[in-house]
């Protein structure tokens, strides 16, 4: 029964990319009658599956001659097809709406059989240019967002009180040293009192990432660096992750929580194992209200490190202020921040449930695909006043 249902998690992914693959193809190819166009459009379509399906074989074999390499051409072609998938069935969708509404009488015989060639062109050349803006945005280092956050009755000890935000840095097939190197230089330089990871820092093992990951070491800030578990520390191996991030440095706060000095007064911030950690293992599931029991009385705010803003209902609960996530990437590129939505109840940016507020970072890094469009990765300063 285990080894079937290993099996089932191995083929499923590629034989969902090769039914969109296939589905791509033939419709592409039908838009033109020449057999040179229809043969170029399937055997690209194939090498572009026969690529993307390479990069997935063989992400977790270490042995792999020129895995990374590999790996850049597999997820690059990964993101060009998700374009060229979106925008055939965008084009299939408004091909029906036309012929339902009768739509080519108005222009002639001919205006159908252009739309549906010419159309072709746009959506390859779409597809392109976006892959390419896309690839320069993610690479890119990531831009300082710096945003004030008001927190009612702050006493004024605490205004001015500074974190610097990292989160879902996916340190794996394609992001390494050098990026991971401009992400601790801009983070130390912002001076923040403390820097926070909310998780998703890693994509793979310790072993395969460690001498990229050791530079995280370099984090540093008054009060201490302070991290929780994203969904991918459990895809890898949490134990041994938190037990890297500890050597590396960080506090990790599992369902748990410290109370910082800060001038004259102090402040509690509190971290929870990812939502989704239970299912790993029920002795590992988030609880917001586990992480403040026993808080002083005195604290002057309450601040919790979540890995997905889901996690609000719980935090308001039990009280907390402030919620610092991050898991959505922003939607990392069209149209997939409207998915998102299905899934978590904030994309981006600083939102309000009940009493508490959430700011949901769109990202350091990014993950699969090295492309980002329409929602910047970003590092962020958050002060409160």
């Amino acid at each position: 029964m285990e080894l079937h249902r290993r099996l089932l998690f191995l083929l499923t992914p590629p034989i969902i990319t090769l039914i969109g693959h296939l589905y791509v193809a033939q419709r592409l190819s039908s838009a033109w009658s020449n057999p040179f166009w229809k043969i170029t459009c399937l055997v690209s379509l194939l090498l572009m599956y026969a690529g993307i399906t390479a990069g997935f074989l063989i992400r977790h074999d270490q042995s792999t001659p020129l895995k990374d390499r590999i790996s850049w051409i597999a997820f690059t072609l990964l993101g060009l097809f998700s374009w060229l998938f979106v925008l055939t069935l965008l084009r299939d969708v408004t091909l029906l709406g036309f012929g339902v509404t009768d739509f080519w009488s108005r222009f002639g015989p001919e205006a159908g059989l252009l739309f549906k060639r010419y159309s072709v062109f746009v959506i390859i050349a779409v597809s392109l240019i976006a892959t390419v803006i896309g690839f320069f945005n993610a690479r890119s280092t990531p831009h300082v967002v710096e945003i004030e956050i008001n927190i009612p009755d702050l006493p004024p000890e605490l205004k001015g009180f500074s974190l610097t935000q990292i989160t879902d840095l996916h340190v794996g097939p394609t992001i390494k040293k050098d990026f991971v190197q401009r992400v601790v230089d801009t983070a130390n330089g912002l001076n923040s009192d403390v820097i926070v990871l909310t998780g998703d820092l890693i994509d793979g093992d310790v072993a395969g990432l460690r001498p990229h990951t050791n530079l995280l070491a370099d984090l540093d800030a008054p009060l201490g660096v302070y991290a929780v578990t994203g969904n991918h520390e459990y895809y890898s191996g949490a134990p041994r992750w938190i037990a890297e991030y500890e050597r590396l440095g960080m506090h990790v706060l599992q369902n748990e929580h410290v109370v910082l000095p800060y001038q004259q007064g102090q402040l509690l911030l509190a971290g929870v194992n990812d939502y989704d950690a239970g299912r790993f293992d029920s002795s590992w599931a988030t609880d917001p209200h586990a992480a403040i029991k026993d808080a002083p009385d005195d604290v002057g705010a309450k601040i919790l490190l979540a890995h997905q803003p889901r996690s609000m209902q719980e935090a308001a609960q039990a009280g907390f202020d402030l919620q610092l996530s991050g898991h959505t990437h922003g939607g990392q590129f069209w149209p997939w921040g409207y998915f998102v939505r299905l899934q978590q109840p904030f994309v981006a940016g600083l939102d309000r449930y009940k009493d508490l507020q959430v700011y949901t970072s769109q990202g350091t890094g990014y993950w699969g695909p090295p492309m980002r469009v329409g929602a910047r990765s970003e590092i962020t300063r958050i002060r409160l006043k």
